[in-house]
């Protein structure tokens, strides 16, 4: 029976090593590092420098790519296969068994092995922890687009004001990470962008192909919420914007490779010097039960592509995420790399701006607020792959929406770093001073950060601006032309009248010192023209 005993653990011994496991295998240094810092232009692309430039981010050993040699010793070493590499983390994606795997821990270059099912990772030495390190504008209403039944969406966050005040995403870059674009360069929802050459190109990561128009039709509908346009019926977010399309999602699979993937696509968005990253993907479960996520994992820097967000930040771009659609779950939860602290996570809103209950909450596992912001998520409008133009629902739609306005917003404040209009775009949120769960810091408000940046340089013909706001004491008021005389009225959560005041074209400063803090609404009177919006007194 001992004998037997003993035959049968070495049979499953020998089985377990022979299981092909999934592991990224990191390396201890960058040989070549000397010489692509002092070659820049051999790594990354001119508009690349300018954003890292007009940051003042300086470039790193991060920024250079991972030794060919050891990708080629890693790519022949028996039993592995290499499916993706990413040189911010200095590390490749591999495929194996245990055992081939474990043997590569024997290379001098390599530094240590995480295997994607933790329960691997104890007899494998602990990982290191991964350090990630005034606008003269007119401001008359130049674009005017029929919005049809997706006004909902772009007016909740008044993303519309952007627009009329030609603020439509020009001259700024958008990588959406997805499943696929099936129908984007054959439907009339993007023939605008065809026609324009806003679609700058793209990359199949799942299948190393260069036919971004293929895979899924996830992606076809996520760009449609920021670049579609059919007059009256559809305008994206952001329809001026220029855009990469990259896909890094595997529809027929759930692997922690598609983490791997996203990495190395948001390097690519990198080196191409794009400003935004869009994911509308989130992941917490795999095929595999062993790779799961649990919420203890939700910290920011558990997840390899948490860890890839985190360094896209530090290289100047901005990521927006999909928050995820897990609320009514077990795990209700958001999801990978929404939990990453310096991207922007967005749940959903119904069409009224209350929680839709399918929205993923927070926080992250380490207490942060989380998701950040919110957008509308259900009944969101879209174009599917064969042009049709519908609704959806789900966090993938809430995250581009609102995507495609932080690009609005950076073209109307160019000189403000990816980190301060995160803030301003927190800050503006209806929720800021009291965040909860559900909705984060609450639905923002992009025209609200324009009129308090620019202020009174930024004259809007028929509009009053209200500034700052968040306000501590003192309000200030800039006036559309012609305007002699109203009265501003401020009312509190409840709809009742707290203050009144009547101005003139004189009216300087207003003093709130007596209103306490929260959030206020005001409504400015002016003869027949009336004006209401939100307001926060700190």
């Amino acid at each position: 029976m001992k004998k037997y005993l003993i035959i049968l653990f070495l049979h499953v011994s020998l089985f377990s090593f022979a299981q092909i496991e999934d592991a990224w295998v990191y390396f201890t240094d960058k040989p070549n590092a000397t010489f692509y810092l002092a070659n820049p232009l051999e790594m990354l692309s001119q508009r690349a420098l300018d954003r890292r430039a007009s940051q003042n981010i300086a470039l790193d050993e991060k920024d250079v790519p991972i030794a060919v040699s050891y990708i080629n010793q890693i790519t022949n070493s028996v039993g592995i296969t290499v499916k993706a590499k990413s040189k911010w983390l200095n590390a490749l994606h591999i495929r194996g068994t245990i055992y081939d795997i474990e043997n590569l821990e024997n290379l001098a270059f390599v530094d240590h092995i995480e295997f994607a099912d933790k329960t691997l990772n104890a007899s494998a030495r602990n990982a290191s922890q991964q350090n990630i390190s005034q606008v003269n504008k007119n401001l008359e209403a130049l674009a005017t687009f029929g919005y049809g039944t997706s006004n909902n969406q772009i007016e909740m966050l008044n993303g519309h004001l952007l627009h009329q005040q030609d603020f439509t995403g020009n001259g700024k870059i958008i990588a959406v990470m997805d499943t696929g674009f099936v129908g984007v360069d054959s439907t009339a929802p993007f023939q605008r962008l065809q026609d324009n050459n806003l679609i700058l190109g793209g990359y199949d990561f799942v299948n190393s192909s260069t036919n971004f128009y293929g895979g899924g039709s996830h992606g076809t509908m996520v760009l449609s919420t920021m670049g579609g346009y059919v007059e009256n019926q559809l305008v994206g977010t952001a329809p001026d914007a220029q855009y990469y399309l990259f896909i890094t999602e595997d529809i027929n699979a759930e692997n922690p490779v598609e983490e791997s993937f996203w990495v190395e696509a948001a390097e690519e968005a990198d080196r191409l010097g794009v400003d935004i990253i869009n994911t509308s993907l989130g992941y917490f479960g795999f095929d595999n039960p062993n790779y799961n996520y649990t919420y203890a994992d939700m910290n920011g820097t558990t997840s390899f592509i948490s860890r890839g967000s985190e360094v896209a930040f530090s290289r100047g771009m901005i990521c927006v995420t999909s928050a995820g659609n897990s609320g009514t779950s077990e795990n209700p939860h958001i999801a990978v790399p929404a939990d990453a602290e310096n991207t922007l996570a967005v749940g959903a809103v119904m069409p009224d701006e209350s929680y839709a209950t399918f929205s993923s909450i927070g926080p992250s596992f380490d207490g942060r607020v989380k998701p950040d912001v919110m957008a509308q998520g259900k009944n969101a409008v879209v174009s599917d792959e064969m042009g049709t133009i519908g609704t959806s629902d789900g966090t993938s739609f809430s995250g581009p929406i609102t995507a495609g306005l932080v690009a609005c917003l950076w073209q109307a404040l160019p000189d403000k770093t990816n980190l301060e209009i995160i803030q301003l775009i927190k800050e503006s949120a209806s929720l800021f001073t009291a965040p909860n769960t559900q909705f984060g810091y609450g639905i923002p408000d992009f025209n609200l950060i324009v009129q308090n940046v620019l202020g009174r340089n930024s004259v809007i013909q028929d509009r009053f601006i209200v500034y700052p706001n968040p306000v501590d004491n003192v309000l200030h008021l800039v006036f559309p032309k012609d305007f002699k005389a109203g009265e501003i009225s401020i009312f509190n959560s409840l709809g009742q009248r707290v203050w009144l005041e009547k101005i003139t074209v004189n009216t300087t400063g207003l003093s709130l010192e007596n209103l306490g803090s929260g959030i206020y609404f005001y409504e400015i009177a002016a003869g027949d023209v009336s004006q209401k919006g939100k307001l926060i007194k700190k």
